[in-house]
């Protein structure tokens, strides 16, 4: 019989997860407009997207939306070190501003071809936000314009985050380790 897996151990209750997508929803307004495509990273992503585009309008900015399907952990705890695209942008971003949200931040992998794919599709300007950003030995580029929270080097699971697809449903970030 196999071991049981983890229990999840809460790191930000859910609260504190709404508190800090506020925040950054107030800082991130002031430098975007309705005219800018927020580009979330599937499927990860895809909770801090709905909740900071939520948030952004809340302070009066209502973006468009687009998505970018890009996976470099597959089933594992680890990155494989290369970026697979399923999923091209949907709607054109060429002379605006793109928005490319995602969930966390650790290798810098899929927010670099993000960027990367925005620019090559035309995009004017490029600004990045992540919900948390986890330490890193080697040096990252590009490093994201808006953070939310750092994280600890933990596997992390629950608002978007998985384990091999599980568990992304939690509404609190968890540590699964």
């Amino acid at each position: 019989m196999a071991d049981p897996a983890p229990t999840p151990t809460v790191l930000l209750p859910e609260a504190e997860v709404q508190r800090i997508v506020a925040d950054m929803a107030a800082r991130i307004a002031p430098v975007i407009d309705d005219e800018t495509v927020a580009v979330v990273l599937l499927t990860g992503g895809l909770w801090f997207a709905a909740d900071l585009t939520r948030a952004l309008a809340r302070v009066g900015r209502n973006v468009r939306f687009d998505a970018l399907w890009l996976a470099s952990y597959g089933d594992e705890q680890s990155s494989r070190g290369r970026i697979d695209v399923y999923a091209p942008l949907q709607r054109s971003v060429e002379g605006r501003r793109v928005l490319i949200l995602d969930d966390v931040f650790d290798t810098g992998l899929s927010l670099a071809e993000a960027v990367k794919i925005a620019r090559a599709a035309g995009a004017s300007e490029v600004v990045t936000a992540v919900f948390a950003k986890k330490p890193w030995p080697l040096p990252r580029a590009p490093e994201p314009d808006f953070v939310g929270w750092d994280a600890p080097n933990r596997f992390l699971v629950g608002y978007g985050l998985d384990h091999a697809g599980a568990l992304r449903g939690l509404p609190d970030v968890c540590a699964l380790d």
